[in-house]
């Protein structure tokens, strides 16, 4: 396995390693890292599953699935960790609608690929992939600049429930560039089922298209309610050749996927204090929460609600809320407050904690 070290075989003209960069592209391509859970359900709905990985439906597709990270991984790797999806409900999409497994890459990120530049390098991906369903599969790398543009790779399935490793590699798109920012320029897309509208012919020359494209060859994964599919050892990296998957400790992986969720408070305690706060009023508590680290953009603050969620420890007392609330939101910190139900003396200060075990208070700032 490779850990997070220089290799010995000197550096390419544009300075990276000959045969690897050392910070992967993809994060948490062990799929290590959980901070929402380790079962998400879906139907005729998106969402993030392990830190950075999503699936996304559009119309067009219901995407009946449960997504669960798994202790399952190919053997001998170093690999512990995977995820596995399992349709619930057997279908066909019609028109455009996509079921789809994905991971979306900042502009920072994706700067090595240098595309719009005359002569871009070569990237490659690899990834391991396990199913029960044998047969053409297909990955699309869509990129997000100016004008979108694709490629289209089928793979394939060859052994039923068995471990294999799939590389792909390409050129990096000579004809628009991908902004150096923090906003969403490429995604790694494994599609999964496709309606009739979004199929077409894989290539590995860049064409230009905004949409999905699953290739014309691939199955339909979503056609059994048996069917399962497992993904981990995701890794883009610079270069024709595929390196060992690139570990990385398992807190610098959390810090990574920190950038963009972060869980301020949680009832898995379920008392957990999460931000000393003051009283403005007598009805309204507030108190800086700060971001560690800095996250990519402002992120949208939440909250499970429910009666008694929360408390505040002020004055030798303890008050209960069903709802905390951020605002003065910025891509560092935050004002973290309770406005309802909520009484108390102006002045006083105290902690604010969970005080249910369901109780959740998260910052996301996703692509």
């Amino acid at each position: 396995m490779a850990l997070n070290t220089l290799p010995n075989a000197g550096l390419t003209n544009r300075g990276y390693p000959s045969d690897r960069l050392v910070t992967p592209i993809i994060i948490n391509g062990d799929m290590s890292v959980a901070q929402r859970g380790t079962s998400f359900s879906f139907s005729s709905s998106s969402g993030f599953t392990v830190d950075r990985f999503d699936f996304e439906r559009t119309s067009g597709a219901t995407g009946d699935c449960t997504i669960t990270q798994e202790s399952d991984a190919p053997s001998n790797t170093g690999l512990v960790k995977s995820v596995k999806i399992a349709v619930d409900t057997a279908e066909t999409p019609t028109g455009g609608g996509n079921c789809l497994f994905q991971q979306k890459l900042e502009g920072f990120n994706v700067a090595p690929l240098e595309h719009g530049q005359s002569n871009p390098p070569s990237a490659t991906l690899s990834f391991w992939v396990k199913s029960n369903k044998t047969g053409t599969y297909s990955v699309q790398i869509k990129a997000e600049g100016s004008t979108g543009r694709y490629v289209l790779f089928d793979y394939t399935i060859s052994s039923a429930n068995t471990w294999e490793k799939k590389i792909i590699t390409w050129v990096g798109d000579t004809s628009v560039a991908l902004d150096y920012d923090s906003s969403r320029r490429l995604r790694v897309i494994w599609h999964l089922a496709s309606g009739p509208d979004d199929k077409v012919s894989p290539t590995s020359s860049w064409a230009t298209s905004s949409i999905f494209q699953m290739s014309s060859n691939a199955v339909n994964f979503f056609d059994d309610a048996s069917n399962e599919i497992y993904f981990t050892g995701v890794q883009l990296e610079v270069g024709t050749s595929a390196s060992d998957f690139e570990f990385l400790p398992y807190d610098v992986n959390l810090e990574r996927c920190k950038r963009y969720f972060q869980i301020i408070g949680d009832g898995t305690s379920p008392s957990e204090f999460f931000a000393s706060v003051s009283n403005y009023n007598g009805s309204y508590i507030f108190g800086t929460y700060r971001f560690m680290p800095e996250m990519r953009s402002a992120p949208t603050i939440s909250s499970v609600t429910g009666t008694d969620y929360y408390a505040v420890n002020v004055n030798s007392t303890s008050d209960t809320f069903n709802e905390v609330k951020g605002t003065d939101v910025d891509s560092r910190s935050c004002q973290i407050f309770a406005d309802a139900l909520v009484s108390g003396t102006a002045g006083h200060s105290g902690q604010m904690k969970t005080n249910n075990a369901s109780a959740e208070v998260t910052a996301d700032a996703e692509l």
